[in-house]
């Protein structure tokens, strides 16, 4: 079984290349990985728990560093041993190339060998989890390496920035409680009332009744008043910073 790809990372290819070989990132990157130990240079002994069909086991793993040609790539042979499932056995040549300053491209192409009960699932079913199984690999790793999330490229000019400040944009600010709130709080108080100087009479359930009906209409009416409010955000621009940002674009 052979498959090849490529993955775009927007990092220098000396911090790939280093993310490689560092094992805390590769456990992160593998599926179902349990454990990854560094034992020398070129080996690390791994531990996953992998499903391929409708067969899931836990492998025992070595994995060996060969063809190291730094920061250009390596080839990466991994070893593992399922028990009565099977085994697995897997060499990726995995390249790198540098794309600018910030930016490098991962190629790698994956030669695989799978013996035992696995073996004897198909090459359609074994294909479809080992192409799944690699992409989750790399797309992990080039989301780890690559940039925080937080990160936010600068806006480009005459363009309106992603997020202005709530003075410049001209956000309506909280107002602390509503109305809607201070109602609320009176007929609670109302409610508490009525069901503390409720008759200890036949009339006792008439007096809880209401006082449970209007808890009811309470509550009804706060949360349909939140969900309005919440559903329908107003944002304001202030318009002399709309008018400078409109003659911008113009420009």
């Amino acid at each position: 079984m052979q498959m090849t790809g490529q993955q775009r990372i927007a990092a220098p290819t000396q911090r790939v290349w280093e993310a490689l070989y560092d094992p805390d990132i590769l456990k992160r990157c593998v599926p179902g990985c349990q454990s990854m130990v560094k034992e020398s240079a070129e080996r690390m002994r791994a531990v996953a728990e992998i499903k391929i069909g409708p067969i899931g086991a836990r492998f025992n793993g070595m994995v060996t560093l060969s063809d190291i040609d730094p920061p250009r790539g390596y080839t990466m042979t991994i070893e593992g041993q399922g028990g009565t499932v099977g085994f697995v056995k897997s060499s990726t040549r995995v390249r790198l190339a540098s794309e600018g300053a910030e930016g490098t491209l991962l190629s790698y192409e994956v030669d695989a060998q799978i013996g035992g009960r696995l073996a004897q699932l198909g090459g359609p079913i074994i294909d479809a989890t080992a192409k799944q199984l690699a992409g989750r690999f790399f797309q992990e790793f080039g989301s780890i390496v690559g940039p925080p999330p937080a990160a936010v490229a600068a806006p480009a000019q005459g363009a309106l920035p992603a997020s202005l400040p709530s003075a410049a944009t001209g956000t309506v600010p909280s107002r602390g409680p509503s109305w809607v709130w201070m109602l609320a709080l009176s007929f609670s108080a109302l409610v508490g009332y009525l069901v503390g100087h409720a008759p200890r009479g036949g009339g006792e359930s008439d007096w809880m009744g209401l006082s449970i009906g209007l808890l009811v209409m309470i509550v009804a009416a706060t949360g349909f008043e939140f969900g309005r409010r919440s559903a329908a955000p107003v944002v304001m621009l202030d318009p002399k910073l709309l008018a400078r940002l409109v003659e911008e674009a113009r420009r």
